[in-house]
């Protein structure tokens, strides 16, 4: 028999219905009934989008694979909270803030895209402001910027794509400013790496844990992009974590491990750096950001006690203007000793890109003799040995790293193959012994 009201009903239960069920009830629906029906999110949302029932959890860990449906769980749940009354002062942090922006806020499932039209929030980009009408409001914050979290309390925080945050003094800053109201709480929607944070979430007996693959949402996802991701990943530790949302640790074999990188960590690299190297990978193909090869750039340099530091990755799927204008840029960012490249695949072009975009860089180009493992062993051997620390933001190049084992890599390696070059460049060359002179 159909209902007579959508309230005790979902889209799950319509859709199991026959097509004259199914038309009765939403021809017995008034206009002003429909009105509230299109942006009910409980009536629409599958189980796993709606938060945990009750009130007795502080956070809301949402691990989820590509196309789930995280960023509009996440803009509901605000959305609720926010009509609800519940939350006054909100939280938005992205990985970036054009991810804030972009994805959060103005995102097809952003805050602005889920609002009703008499409930939408005025949208201030300049301010970093959301204010809804009645009174409420949400700041944009990007995780690259933790001092922006020092000082504004909140009762309510989103974070997304918690795995990508570069530093993790973000998420501390957030949580110390999450002191507003009897109940504040957060929600943090991710695809998930096995990083630090997010095992010691897994941990927490006070976080609720939704867990979701990409083929939950195989309805709305595009069929093409379905074969694709089916064909490409399916099987592989990559779509594992990417699709099916399995927190993949080390693999069996893997030159370097978690627990290694995370014994060898320095806050600020650069500044003790006596000697900065740019390395470069070409993938002197990609005509431009929707190839599958990266080019890989890393910044790394030698400190002052003879050990090793990886500064920064900057790998990117570009053009090879762009890549090459990024590693020129990073070269003079760091006021880096030389910028070194793999020139087996692009020859003199890789030269003579560097030279026409900037003359003045001095410049080393690189031939590979052997394989990429056997390259890599030697420089494994020197985070063994502790001569290798890295900085913060590198869990890109961690992730590879992590699946790079002895008998080559597990997917794409470029980030870690312009780390080879990098480190093997500072390794085998002069030990300067005084402070690095700054270029005028």
């Amino acid at each position: 028999m159909p209902p007579t009201s959508a309230s005790a009903y979902n889209s799950a239960w319509l859709a199991s219905q026959s097509p004259a069920i199914q038309a009765r009830f939403l021809a017995g629906l008034s206009k002003a009934e429909a009105e509230v029906l299109a942006h009910d999110w409980a009536f629409w949302a599958r189980p796993q989008q709606l938060p945990p029932p009750g009130f007795d959890w502080q956070g809301w860990l949402v691990l989820a694979g590509r196309g789930f449906g995280k960023t509009r769980a996440g803009a509901e749940w605000v959305r609720m909270e926010v009509e609800a009354g519940r939350a006054r002062r909100i939280a938005l942090v992205g990985a970036t803030a054009a991810d804030a922006r972009q994805v959060m806020i103005e995102g097809e499932s952003g805050l602005l895209a889920v609002s009703p039209p008499g409930h939408r929030p005025l949208w201030e980009p300049s301010k970093r402001l959301l204010t809804w009408p009645n009174g409420a409001v949400a700041t944009a914050f990007s995780a690259e910027r933790p001092g922006q979290l020092r000082g504004p309390q909140h009762d309510l925080a989103w974070a997304d794509e918690l795995c990508k945050w570069r530093d993790a003094d973000a998420w501390d800053q957030l949580l110390l400013g999450l002191r507003l109201g009897t109940a504040p709480r957060w929600l943090a929607t991710t695809t998930p790496r096995p990083v630090p944070l997010i095992k010691d979430l897994l941990k927490d007996p006070q976080v609720r844990i939704t867990r979701g693959s990409t083929f939950d949402n195989w309805a709305n996802l595009a069929p093409a992009f379905l074969a694709e991701v089916v064909r490409r990943y399916q099987g592989t530790r990559l779509g594992r974590q990417e699709l099916h949302a399995e927190v993949v640790d080390d693999v069996p074999g893997a030159l370097w491990t978690r627990a290694l990188l995370d014994r060898q960590r320095v806050a600020a690299p650069a500044e003790t750096c006596l000697r900065i190297v740019v390395g470069v990978d070409p993938a002197v193909g990609t005509t431009g950001e929707d190839e599958g090869a990266e080019t890989g750039i890393v910044v790394a340099g030698r400190r002052a006690d003879g050990t090793l530091a990886v500064i920064e990755d900057l790998s990117c799927r570009l053009p090879p203007t762009g890549w090459a204008r990024r590693a020129i840029d990073a070269y003079h960012r760091h006021q880096a000793d030389r910028l070194v490249a793999e020139v087996n695949q692009g020859g003199d072009l890789v030269e003579s890109l560097v030279r026409a975009l900037d003359p003045g860089v001095a410049y080393r180009g690189l031939r590979a003799t052997r394989g990429k493992a056997v390259r890599a062993e030697p420089v494994a051997a020197l985070y063994e040995q502790g001569q290798v620390f890295h900085g913060p933001g590198l869990a890109a190049l961690e992730d590879q790293m992590c699946r790079f084992t002895t008998q080559g890599p597990d997917g794409l390696c470029d980030r870690v193959d312009a780390l080879v070059w990098v480190l093997t460049d500072l390794a085998a060359g002069p030990q300067p012994s005084v402070p690095r002179l700054r270029r005028l």
